[in-house]
């Protein structure tokens, strides 16, 4: 990685390995990030949704960043700091700095419905940490959305250096550029990853290389890159498990994908549920598809 922007390439969001107890598997979860940079990522971002930051502890909370640290080097590690205080935000972003990381990724508040002034206030707490901030846009779970103009305005104080685009609206791509040319544009969702890649997105925060690294990252090069024959084959191929990244059941799919290619995703903590019989049924024959198709 050569960029000082370390969201520049695929940074997974990381799903975090439990034992059969509930427990975190920390051994586990510094080999799996190993092993995604030895597939070609480019790093992770541990403490997302996908790594179920909302049920750890603040000892657990703060020993995965450590952990993933240790294993492929700070300059690899773009934690999620989101808390429901601005305070508590501020104080994971300087956690994650004191850990040796570079960027944090971070959520507008998220216990209400803020207006702009809170959103904007917030921003600039937690850039009082002194680390770069990558904003995560998720209007569908926060209630929040950074639309925009909002974007924008966050950039332009300083707030913020790149966006996580989870809306699913790729037009936003395009007004985002207008309004704010030097504000990095990442994909947030992997479901919309070839749209936002031709608009010129400059990153992916990825769920599914969890489980199909290699193929996922041939993939986003193949789309940013422009090779739209390559890409589009790979995107038909692998479309059917990249939605569900934008489910509600996502953190137990790709947790599932992860255990049928051979890696560890195990269970999820309360109140997450397993699958339904047939959801479970349609990822695993997608999954299995894959790998049949030599994409794992």
């Amino acid at each position: 990685m050569t960029d000082h922007r370390l969201w520049r390439g695929v940074l997974v969001a990381t799903a975090l390995p439990l034992n059969d107890d509930l427990s975190v598997n920390h051994d586990r979860y510094a080999e799996h990030c190993a092993w995604l940079v030895e597939n070609g990522c480019d790093g992770v971002v541990p403490n997302g949704s996908l790594g179920e930051y909302q049920v750890l502890t603040p000892q657990e909370r703060a020993r995965v960043v450590e952990t993933a640290v240790a294993a492929i080097g700070g300059q690899r590690v773009m934690p999620g700091v989101a808390a429901y205080g601005s305070a508590e935000s501020r104080r994971w972003a300087e956690q994650a700095g004191e850990a040796g990381c570079r960027a944090v990724m971070l959520l507008p508040p998220n216990a209400y419905r803020a207006d702009e002034r809170s959103v904007v206030a917030h921003y600039a707490e937690v850039a009082k940490a002194g680390l770069p901030v990558v904003a995560y846009n998720n209007p569908i779970d926060t209630k929040v959305d950074l639309v925009p103009e909002l974007l924008a305005r966050l950039h332009g104080e300083g707030h913020i250096q790149g966006v996580k685009e989870f809306s699913g609206d790729v037009r936003r791509a395009y007004r985002i550029a207008e309004l704010a040319p030097e504000l990095d544009l990442l994909i947030g969702a992997d479901d919309v990853l070839l749209e936002l890649a031709v608009a010129g997105a400059k990153g992916w925060v990825a769920g599914y290389p969890n489980a199909l690294p290699q193929a996922s990252v041939e993939l986003y090069h193949a789309a940013v890159d422009g090779d739209l024959d390559t890409a589009r084959t790979l995107y038909r191929q692998l479309h059917p498990l990249l939605r569900w990244d934008s489910r509600v059941e996502f953190v137990q799919a790709i947790k599932l994908s992860m255990d049928i290619v051979g890696r560890h995703g195990g269970p999820c903590r309360p109140p997450r549920v397993p699958l339904l019989p047939e959801q479970e049924a349609a990822v695993r024959a997608a999954t299995e598809k894959a790998v049949a198709a030599g994409l794992a």
